[in-house]
């Protein structure tokens, strides 16, 4: 019985109870899905509800009063074993072994589909994620987004959601002119702008603007006059930036579906269009030459510039645009995910979300990623050879491998700082959590291998009250909240809680593993235990590529 058949049998219970009289209850106050979770305690049972205590006052009853007789209509449903009443009106269930062990079948026969739920079907997500500015190689902070932006696309594609992976391609404004300008002093042989980029990979973009041109039968961009140079050294300089960083993160597993061009807004009329309709809607005023947004209407803590008094566009008026534009192409939700240094940002965009009639935090929603400190040899790691004051994505990946970084970089919160262990993550030890976790889908794929070589097959039968070992009862339980666990980490924007879902159940085989057989010992007939074992064995191998999946990781079958 998997958690979703108990709870369309204690929602059986409930109706039945209702359509005979036994609860006052309207039978629309009846939850579509009963909530179960995993009691803390394995003695207390398989599952546990707080459905009584949710519905007992509206049934005109106490909490208690309402389990009990709950309790006596699930005690005769097939493959429930037990129904205790615990505290207030907690109703703790164990399901027999027959029932508990058909999960192993279940998942083996949903393949990799086992996990995945409709809680967001028919919801068009626009996903933003790293969106660095193509003035250098992509940073660390950057490289967080892109292992925690593409695990939680993952995420929410396995819970029904249609999800565009969309990279903002900032080539419009200031930084993008400081960094033409650092290309080309560097192919002058000059000292760069004081407000300019360093690092090797400067040098490496300059030189190669140049040969480009000289390949092509060009002229010298050094040649040019300065507002020329500058300009050739703009276009070809960051389209090679950008191109490096497409590689690296295609590299570390992570594309995208849209690369959207921040000059496509301003050059198209998006940005007109975009104020011409906050216009209509009565929120834009002018005052002092310029052309604002009244955000305080929303709760911004000042109104908004969007054209200045000379004209020109003020930053906030691409977002504006940008936003606009998203949602005009039809997505229901708008997701951005920012840096740390983005607070400020929050506010104001969400009174721009409530400017066109949309809803903050359903239609837009922001999520902030705190810093990465890399340690190594107990010591900081700040400086790459190449970049010259940050690390960078293929620093990383040099020193650990991309499951590691991928794997290392999703398993916490976004929204708390964290410190990678080079050292560790790159050792081969249980304490490094990506090694965990494979080892033990290496060591379920070697299980495999040995049923096979000793004529243990699935086919030849599956006895699920065989699954009676307490360690057979500790698994199957870890390997029916998967779905559960997938389903709240899309809705809470988490893929940090497969992560840490998958060192418990990994755990969880470990102990089963040195406590049961799958394979029998010398002579010793083979019997629907074995099989039965290899079932579940099976079933947690696929839980945990489905698993390492969902995180951009790889579920070798060998280490």
């Amino acid at each position: 019985m998997t958690p979703a058949q108990l709870s369309e049998a204690i929602k059986a219970a409930l109706v039945h109870a209702v359509d005979d009289g036994t609860f006052a209850l309207d039978p629309a106050a009846i939850p579509a899905t009963v909530h179960l979770e995993r009691p803390r305690q394995r003695e207390h049972g398989d599952w546990a509800t707080n459905v009584a205590m949710q519905l007992a006052k509206k049934a005109g009853t106490n909490p208690r009063a309402f389990a009990e007789e709950l309790a006596k209509r699930l005690t005769d449903t097939d493959g429930v074993a037990s129904v205790e009443v615990a505290g207030p009106g907690f109703l703790n269930i164990r399901l027999d072994a027959a029932a508990a062990g058909e999960l192993a079948r279940s998942v083996v026969e949903q393949g990799v589909e086992y996990g995945h739920n409709e809680t967001l079907a028919g919801v068009a997500l626009n996903l933003e994620f790293v969106s660095a500015n193509p003035t250098g190689p992509l940073h660390i902070g950057g490289v967080r987004w892109a292992a925690v932006g593409d695990s939680l696309a993952r995420v929410l594609q396995a819970s029904g959601a249609t999800v565009t992976r969309e990279y903002y391609f900032n080539d419009h404004g200031a930084q993008i002119d400081r960094f033409s300008r650092s290309l080309l002093a560097r192919a002058l042989g000059q000292p760069a702008p004081e407000d300019g980029y360093g690092g090797e990979y400067i040098t490496e973009i300059a030189e190669q603007v140049v040969a480009d041109a000289l390949a092509a039968g060009e002229a010298d961009p050094r040649t040019l006059p300065f507002d020329e140079a500058n300009e050739a050294f703009r276009a070809r300089g960051v389209e090679l930036m950008f191109a490096e960083i497409r590689k690296s993160l295609e590299d570390f597993g992570v594309e995208f579906d849209v690369y959207f061009h921040e000059d496509s807004l301003h050059e198209s009329g998006a940005v007109d269009h975009a104020i011409a309709r906050l216009r209509e809607l009565g929120h834009i005023f002018e005052a002092d030459g310029a052309v604002w947004l009244r955000t305080t209407t929303f709760g911004d803590d000042r109104d908004r510039v969007i054209i200045r008094s000379n004209g020109e566009a003020a930053y906030i008026a691409g977002d504006i645009a940008y936003y606009l534009d998203k949602r005009e192409r039809g997505f229901d939700r708008v997701v951005i995910m920012l840096g740390a240094d983005h607070h400020g940002y929050i506010g104001r965009m969400m009174a721009v979300c409530a400017a066109f009639g949309d809803t903050p935090g359903v239609n837009l929603e922001i999520l902030i990623g705190q810093l990465v400190n890399l340690v190594k040899d107990g010591a900081p790691v700040r400086m790459s050879k190449r970049a010259g004051t940050v690390v960078t994505i293929d620093d990383l990946v040099e020193a650990v491998g991309v499951d590691a970084a991928r794997y290392a970089l999703a398993r916490s919160s976004a929204d708390s700082m964290i410190d990678l262990d080079l050292d560790l993550l790159s050792s081969a030890k249980n304490e490094n959590p990506v090694f965990y976790v494979q080892y033990a889908h290496a060591r379920s794929s070697a299980v495999d291998r040995n049923a096979e070589a000793t004529g243990v097959r699935r086919e030849d039968g599956f006895d699920a009250s065989t699954l009676d070992h307490e360690s057979d009862s500790v698994l199957l339980g870890q390997l029916a909240e998967f779905p559960r666990i997938v389903a709240q980490a899309a809705e809470l924007r988490a893929p940090h809680r497969v992560a840490r879902y998958l060192e418990e159940l990994a755990g969880a085989y470990h102990t089963w593993y040195g406590q049961v057989r799958v394979a029998p010992l010398g002579d010793e007939e083979v019997t629907d235990v074995h099989r039965t074992r290899l079932w579940l064995n099976d079933a947690t191998r696929q839980v945990l590529a489905n698993g390492l999946g969902l995180l951009g990781v790889s579920a070798p079958e060998r280490m």
